[in-house]
């Protein structure tokens, strides 16, 4: 789940009982024999998921009292029903004990039913009674801060109990966000950063200009102002009054300052690296929004991704708050019912929406979107600055690298770093090992917070030892082992190289001799789906939208209106390390026409665990064949030529394991995340007419003369 929600969503599933935290009461009868305080050191230890074993809870006795508690959840008390089961939170959690035949404790289970309904088991696997969760009482307070046009905006300050007069002066740890503020909490703290929260800052939440409790107007990713007047405003102001305000008025504070956030409040945390307020001290933007017209949100490479736009715009722009789009139809076949955008933002009734207008008016790369693109801005590093991406992020994969990229030629002094993990949209705040189906070994986003992200912060707020990233820290997906270079894409100990579509359909090392070509009819009355349907709404309830990209390919690998490319089963490990390109030389009958291409790591048929044939996407990515030469200057394909479309997949770390194969898929729709190319250049495919969809046969290519191919970097044998 994106943006507004990802916090509460993430965290039900990384605490134990937040995953049943609501709900209907038990059966159990309240007069049966309960165990006597003297009874409840049988059932105290720890307990684990035996799919997530570092999500642990510990059963403590405190008084003549049971709790339940975990590293990143407050102790609730177990009060006793009969034997062996207990209640909590005025009866909507349930716990029920198990025992072996010796009478030996030995797991439990809880349950619940409601928003977050589930039943989660545990075993057993130690005695001891250990103390998990550390947390630190904060004290809440909110104020209207005012800026430099007279707007006042919303804040919610949680420092520690008892340190506004006493102790050693705090940092700020700021997060700005659109999503609202309201239900920042001691709880909710303790629980998203625990490490921080135990060490002791002053958390800092804001709503911006426009959004819940802030006044005046907001716009979409707002435009830097450049040559500022007096009261010019944009995000990088209202940080810097923000800032000017706190220092000011929020007392005993040690002058410095972190911003960090994911996804739109990672687009807020760069802000505050740019024109950087002197108090800026560090900055991680995480998953940030840094160009929504080339690879972030609304476009990539020229695709418009319709599902998306169509949902997050009415949730930001028809309301001041953010309740999301919810439709009980497949949205495949309400997109293809309404042929093209424009229809569908009429049918919703947003077509007046100010980002709606600029998708209908405005699909190629205008001054409206360069303007908005954060990158161009990066031309010196003024704060330390960490960047954190994920693999498979459905959204903002693109940013992260993006930023890390354009700061890096000016890191004179060391300051920028880049982390790269297994995962999708804000997939390190969870405690979990897996993605979908795919499991890493180990909760690599405990790794990440544990040994970077709260490390980074006591560096450079409070001068505290134990942060040690040189560069990069890369999470080697297959192997599953975190790497550490020195820049990204790696270069020392590394070499380049390109796998080439060869004849029947193969890839090969070697450049392919002879003649090979790979045809197929794409029609967009029957376009390619993008994740197994039904497709639900982007955010609505049971939305399969989060983990898509790890989503099997068998659902669609065997479709004719594609083209498959593989290597036999591998004889050795194959490691793909860096910025993955697509080189492609292809023809269409038509005059235009959308390539996707998926680079796909197909598991041996006696693979474990039930992932025999798992068919997992590793670099992804879609280009609009109008924009191949400019996407500022769009223009029609010459029908039947042969024609070089190269485009980055985006950055991979992966090792294709021995028996494993590689297969490169490209296809011409990927629907409805993407709106469908008509095939048939039109001036604006937001509005093209029903008539300008018709069927065309693709061609791809694959010989000395024509060698489409995949690039990347390899480690040196």
């Amino acid at each position: 789940m994106r943006r507004g929600g990802w916090r509460g969503s993430m965290l039900s599933g990384v605490l134990l009982i937040s995953a049943a935290m609501y709900g209907q009461t038990s059966g159990a009868d309240p007069v049966a024999a309960v165990p006597s305080a003297s009874e409840l050191a049988e059932y105290v230890g720890q307990y684990r998921m035996p799919a997530e074993p570092e999500v642990v809870n510990a059963i403590l006795v405190q008084g003549d009292s049971l709790y339940i508690e975990g590293e990143r959840m407050a102790a609730l008390e177990l009060k006793p029903e009969s034997k062996d089961h207990f209640a909590a939170m005025g009866r909507t959690l349930q716990v029920e004990f198990t025992r072996d035949a010796a009478g030996k404790v030995t797991g439990l289970t809880t349950t619940a039913s409601g928003p977050r309904s589930g039943e989660v088991s545990l075993v057993r696997f130690s005695t001891e009674a250990k103390k998990l969760n550390h947390f630190r009482n904060y004290v809440r307070t909110e104020a209207m801060v005012p800026v430099r046009d007279g707007a006042k905006l919303h804040v919610v300050v949680l420092r520690p109990e008892g340190s506004e007069s006493s102790g050693e002066p705090l940092p700020f740890l700021m997060e700005r966000t659109p999503y609202g503020v309201d239900g920042e909490s001691s709880e909710a703290v303790n629980a998203s950063k625990p490490e921080l929260a135990a060490s002791g800052y002053i958390f800092v939440f804001g709503d911006i200009r426009g959004r819940y409790g802030s006044e005046g107007k907001f716009v979409m990713n707002r435009p830097i102002v450049e040559h500022k007047t007096k009261n010019d405003v944009d995000e990088t102001t209202d940080t810097r009054d923000t800032i000017d305000w706190l220092l000011k008025n929020v007392p005993n504070n040690n002058g410095r300052v972190g911003v960090y956030g994911i996804s739109y409040p990672g687009f807020l945390a760069m802000m505050a690296g740019i024109d950087a307020h002197p108090a800026v001290k560090a900055i991680s933007p995480q998953a940030p929004m840094t160009n929504i017209w080339i690879g972030d949100d609304f476009f990539h490479n020229g695709a418009f991704r319709e599902t998306y736009g169509f949902d997050y715009v009415q949730q930001l722009e028809a309301q001041k708050t953010d309740v999301r789009v919810e439709s009980s139809e497949d949205t495949y076949n309400f997109f293809l019912r309404n042929v093209n955008f424009a229809g569908a933002a009429k049918s919703a009734g947003m077509s007046d929406l100010p980002t709606a207008k600029a998708f209908l008016s405005q699909p190629s790369y205008t001054k409206f979107w360069r303007d908005m693109a954060v990158e161009p801005h990066l031309t010196k590093v003024e704060v330390p600055t960490l960047e954190v991406g994920g693999w498979w992020d459905q959204e903002d994969m693109w940013g992260p690298q993006a930023e890390y990229a354009a700061l890096e030629p000016h890191d004179t002094n060391h300051e920028v770093f880049l982390v790269l993990g297994p995962w999708n949209h804000g997939g390190w705040v969870p405690t979990t090992r897996h993605l979908g189906a795919i499991n890493f070994g180990a909760a690599t986003g405990e790794v990440y917070r544990k040994t970077i992200e709260a490390p980074f912060f006591e560096k450079y707020l409070k001068g505290r030892p134990g942060f040690d990233l040189q560069d990069t820290a890369s999470f080697r997906t297959g192997v599953n082992e975190w790497k550490r270079y020195s820049a990204w894409p790696p270069k020392e100990g590394f070499r380049a190289a390109k796998l080439y579509f060869a004849a029947e359909h193969g890839l090969s090392f070697d450049m392919p001799e002879g003649e090979s070509k790979a045809e197929y009819v794409a029609d967009p009355a029957n376009p390619v789906p993008y994740r197994q349907r039904p497709i639900q709404s982007t955010y609505a309830r049971g939305s399969k939208w989060r983990p898509w990209l790890v989503e099997d390919q068998r659902f669609v690998s065997g479709r004719k209106d594609l083209a498959n490319f593989a290597t036999g089963p591998l004889d050795h490990d194959v490691t793909v390390t860096g910025d993955v390109v697509a080189d492609l030389f292809a023809a269409t009958t038509g005059s235009d026409a959308d390539w996707v291409v998926k680079l796909i790591d197909v598991y041996p048929d006696d693979a474990p665990n039930g992932m025999g044939g798992y068919q997992l996407m590793v670099a992804d990515e879609i280009l609009r064949g109008r924009y191949r030469k400019s996407f500022e200057k769009p223009e029609p394909v010459k029908p039947g030529e042969v024609t070089e479309y190269k485009w980055s997949l985006h950055g991979a770390d992966h090792t294709f394991l021995k028996g494993h194969r590689i297969m490169v898929e490209v296809q011409s729709s990927w629907f409805p995340l993407y709106d469908r190319n008509p095939q048939t250049y039109v001036q604006n495919v937001m509005s093209a007419p029903a008539s300008a969809y018709k069927a065309e046969t693709i061609s791809i290519y694959g010989s000395s003369k024509y060698p489409s191919h995949l690039e990347f970097e390899m480690p040196q044998q």
